[in-house]
């Protein structure tokens, strides 16, 4: 069984800015650090395998105290990091549709095959997600595997494992922060139990709008 655990709220969850490079990587905010406890809180009696985590700070973040409430190692791996975003990295929606217009309406149209200024393309990501996730599969056949990662990276997924078109991602799945969906590899094919649940928070939190 796979967990995809999307990371908790940071500054730019809240105002929507994009970041997905080590040099542009905002932290937890405080309420995002309560979203990484009342997860561990929730599912650190779970029987985990193992945890997948992208190497960007806020996924380690929300990662370390369900990996502290089961004493499992934190496995980090590049394939699982957000979208490069390029010459947008930092940037607002409204001010890379002033600077960067045409590629950034490509990139609304068709986000498969077409990259952020200088970013990657949604099949790029898919590719080396799939990496990772071929990785687990081997690795551990049985049992359940927690992956923490980014919004757009776990759409991206999620759209890989039940044969959507990749370039629909943003399309098909939402992912506020925290939430967690929950994929069985069964014999037939990837088979959804969960999509995008946030129960475990309280009400407060799940309160917060971000995106």
């Amino acid at each position: 069984m796979l967990y995809f655990l999307r990371h908790g709220l940071t500054a730019y969850s809240l105002t929507g800015g994009y970041s997905g490079t080590p040099e542009n990587d905002p932290g937890l905010t405080p309420e995002g650090l309560d979203m990484a406890k009342a997860f561990a809180k929730a599912y650190g009696d779970h029987d985990w395998t193992a945890i997948f985590v992208s190497p960007l700070r806020r996924a380690l973040q929300t990662a370390k105290p369900i990996a502290m409430a089961t004493g499992l190692e934190i496995q980090i791996r590049d394939g699982l990091k957000e979208i490069t975003y390029g010459d947008w990295e930092g940037k607002h929606p409204n001010l890379i549709n002033q600077e960067f217009h045409d590629d950034y309406v490509r990139w609304l149209a068709d986000p498969a095959w077409n990259a952020p200024t200088n970013g990657e393309r949604a099949v790029d990501i898919a590719r080396r997600c799939g990496r990772v996730i071929e990785e687990i599969e081997h690795t551990y056949p049985n049992g359940n595997v927690l992956i923490v990662s980014h919004k757009a990276t776990i759409r991206i997924m999620l759209c890989e494992l039940m044969g959507i078109d990749v370039g629909r991602y943003r399309d098909r799945f939402a992912m506020p922060v925290g939430a967690l969906s929950i994929v069985e590899l069964a014999d037939h094919g990837p088979m959804f139990h969960s999509l995008c649940d946030r129960s475990y928070l309280p009400d407060f939190l799940r309160a917060i709008p971000s995106t």
